[in-house]
């Protein structure tokens, strides 16, 4: 075997290393791809005068000349033509636990067919994934798949839904549009797991074919989001307002990072503004941070930390707030807030009770905003 070159099954040995997931062993190991960027002409940007664009995908608009790549270091510039290198360039795969995402209020109990490529648009100091969000496209082994291979594999693994995940899925959004459109064909939900730092054009077009998007919300702070994570906050609460309405199902991510972003009254101000904004409905998760990538100084978030700010939320409206990274919590489950009885009871990622019946919850009939049945 050249060394380029990778089997799809030993792919698969090495995408499990950079990622928690369950490795999909059993796909076929003959097929053999090189370890390669791809050709295909990016959407979303704009030619300028001497062979420069500008790229229109997010909030950096980045002006990149020829030969040269985006802050994301996926696009690339050549001879004026704009090009995304990781197009089915998948550098991870795995059949996951809806609850990974984390959603836990769109079809519980069920699994996501989840793949990422490298690369991503921030840089945040505490990044989770950053063996694949940190790295440039050739750094990384991948294996290329077309949108048809995408969905089949999903139909074969049973999997109501593909879920675009672990990098940043912003990044390529043209793969995105086109396995979402042939897997709604086939029934088949696609969701992002997103940062949600993207401009509106891309973003109401994948709105059109998502079903639900996650957002990881990194601080309600704009100092934060420049100095830790290297963006701004605006454009990503103006993709949660894009999200709710136009019908796409929205949950939020608050990784809570000890000593940065773990202040209760900013907390209760993302709180309103959420109540606000969105309603009181959006399920929060108040999610425990470990060390990781450049804030290995820092210790696990205190879980008294994170119940409190999940206190806060609640008083201030907000229905269906949650704690992760932290299994057999109470804060995992769903509870109704009407009878204040448990609907959904969690462990990790696993589902051991399910009282909902119909969207309602069965002791008292009071309506449980999700998507709780597949009706693709």
């Amino acid at each position: 075997m050249k060394q380029n070159e990778i089997t799809r099954r030993s792919f698969l040995r090495q995408s499990a290393a950079l990622t928690a997931g369950i490795p999909l062993a059993s796909i076929p190991g003959n097929k053999r791809s090189k370890a390669s960027l791809s050709d295909k002409e990016a959407r979303y940007y704009k030619k300028m005068s001497n062979r420069m664009v500008q790229c229109q995908l997010c909030p950096r608009y980045c002006v990149v000349p020829p030969g040269k790549r985006g802050h994301c270091t996926v696009r690339e510039n050549r001879d004026g033509k704009y090009i995304t290198l990781v197009y089915g360039r998948i550098a991870a795969l795995h059949k996951d636990p809806i609850e990974k995402k984390p959603f836990f209020h769109f079809l519980p109990g069920t699994d996501a067919f989840s793949l990422a490529t490298a690369g991503c648009n921030v840089d945040c100091k505490f990044c989770q994934n950053w063996e694949l969000a940190q790295r440039r496209p050739e750094e990384i082994p991948n294996v290329e798949f077309t949108p048809e291979e995408v969905v089949d594999y999903a139909k074969k693994w049973k999997c109501p839904t593909i879920a675009f995940t672990y990098n940043e899925p912003t990044i390529y959004p043209e793969f995105i549009l086109d396995t979402a459109y042939r897997a709604k064909e086939e029934g088949i939900h696609t969701v992002m797991i997103s940062n949600g730092y993207i401009n509106e054009k891309p973003h109401l077009d994948l709105c059109r074919v998502l079903s639900a998007y996650k957002v990881d919300l990194k601080s309600f702070n704009e100092s934060y989001y420049r100095e830790v994570v290297n963006g701004k906050l605006k454009p990503v609460l103006d993709t949660l307002v894009r999200i709710k309405s136009h019908g796409v199902w929205p949950e939020i991510v608050y990784l809570t990072v000890p000593t940065l972003n773990d202040n209760v009254k900013e907390v209760r101000e993302m709180s309103k503004w959420i109540l606000r904004e969105l309603g009181p409905d959006v399920p929060l998760h108040f999610s425990r941070f470990y060390p990781k990538y450049k804030l290995r100084n820092l210790p696990p978030t205190p879980v008294p930390t994170i119940e409190k700010l999940r206190d806060a939320a609640m008083d201030e409206g907000l229905k269906y707030v949650y704690l992760g990274n932290v299994p057999g919590h109470p804060g995992e489950n769903t509870y109704c807030p009407n009878c204040k009885k448990m609907v959904i009871g969690r462990l990790g990622y696993e589902i051991f009770e399910n009282h909902i019946q119909n969207g309602k919850c069965e002791y008292c009939g009071e309506s449980i905003p999700g998507y709780w049945e597949n009706k693709s």
